[in-house]
């Protein structure tokens, strides 16, 4: 629904799917942190107490993580999205690419209880900036167990530095996102908004696998061997011009002409 409306002439959504959409954008970034802080926890595990890792990581206990990462923004935003679609709207323009819950409660008249949509805010807050404490704890161990040898470093290396990659490129993101729609500026051209708007929803998952990738050397060696491929044909083939196709180029009618559709600040259809 969002990247068809993206592409739709007008850019207007019923206020159900807009509040859909900011209960998917919210639990993808909570799940997204929730689940750094597991991998953080068990990098800790790995490194600082090895002897008790098997004992500690068990099936169950790897369960009740990914539970907790996956069911916690689920319910914590659930709430939250079921105490905003009570209130009542006096305004229909958003002034962002995509539906965030706050915006829509900014919507509402000035005589609507928002106490309660508030208090669930602050709490969610304070639990997943507990997630960034949290995280800030373990790899505190873990550079002072990694520092004292050079063994040690060396596996701080291959095993955490992907994920401090990830984590940095998540918060970075993040922190820009939240400091842009607290202080966006009209002033900017409208197509910068639209791409600072989308880069919260588009570096995390385009980075990750790259990142997680590249580790593997199976899927390393077969990246660069598809590089290596294309690189081979794209040489062979300016060895000598195709006669054919140069005559089905000629004789080919002139393509569709594309069009830029402009981006427009989002519309709540009621």
């Amino acid at each position: 629904m969002f990247l068809l409306n993206l592409l739709w002439f007008t850019q207007e959504i019923s206020y159900g799917w807009c509040l859909f959409q900011a209960f998917v954008l919210y639990s993808f970034a909570c799940c997204e942190l929730s689940i750094l802080a597991v991998m953080a926890y068990d990098r800790y595990l790995a490194i600082c107490r090895p002897l008790h890792y098997q004992s500690l990581m068990t099936i169950r206990r790897l369960s009740q993580l990914v539970g907790f990462s996956w069911l916690t923004p689920f319910c914590i935003f659930s709430i939250s999205i079921l105490l905003t679609s009570r209130l009542k709207l006096c305004s229909l323009k958003i002034k962002k690419l995509f539906c965030v819950n706050w915006i829509i409660v900014q919507l509402t008249c000035q005589d609507s209880d928002t106490l309660s949509n508030t208090i669930v805010s602050y709490a969610t807050i304070l639990i997943y900036v507990s997630h960034g404490f949290f995280i800030i704890w373990t790899y505190m161990h873990i550079i002072r167990t990694c520092a004292t040898s050079k063994d040690d470093r060396v596996k701080f290396m291959q095993t955490c530095l992907p994920h401090l990659v990830s984590l940095i490129t998540f918060l970075t993101v993040i922190v820009f996102d939240l400091m842009y729609m607290r202080y966006s500026s009209t002033d900017l051209p409208q197509s910068l908004q639209n791409f600072i708007a989308i880069e919260f929803v588009l570096f995390p998952p385009m980075m990750n696998p790259l990142i997680y990738g590249f580790k593997l050397t199976k899927i390393r060696n077969r990246i660069l061997s598809l590089f290596r491929i294309g690189g081979q044909q794209s040489e062979g083939g300016n060895k000598g011009p195709n006669r054919s196709s140069q005559r089905c180029a000629s004789s080919s009618e002139p393509g569709p002409v594309s069009l830029k559709l402009p981006f427009r600040v989002c519309s709540l259809v009621l």
